[in-house]
């Protein structure tokens, strides 16, 4: 649900453009549900360029206002921003595999 919220609220509330793109992919919780460790992608990039996570982090407090509003939880969890480097690694992945495709090709 806070994954659902989170995306939802980045897409209707906050009007910034540069974090506009951006994908929310995971959300884990701390066990006592005060901290959640919300993860993020950048549409069309590769890497995180800093900037996007600094403008995310200054929109924490409106994450945190909104889920607490929209989720009627008893404690709002304390919101942490990461970038997840997954999608970097698939894509990484995809070009080496891609590459020894070409490679195998011109074997035969």
């Amino acid at each position: 649900m806070i994954r659902k919220e989170i995306a939802d609220i980045l897409l209707k509330e906050i009007s910034d453009p540069r974090i506009g793109d951006i994908t929310i992919t995971d959300v884990m919780l701390s066990g006592d549900l005060r901290q959640a460790t919300v993860f993020f992608v950048q549409m069309g990039k590769d890497r995180d360029s800093g900037d996007v996570h600094d403008h995310l982090q200054k929109a924490s407090g409106l994450l945190k206002r909104e889920l607490g509003r929209r989720l009627h939880l008893r404690y709002v969890p304390e919101i942490r921003l990461i970038y997840d480097g997954s999608f970097e690694y698939g894509s990484r992945i995809d070009r080496i595999l891609e590459t020894v495709k070409r490679e195998k090709g011109h074997e035969t």
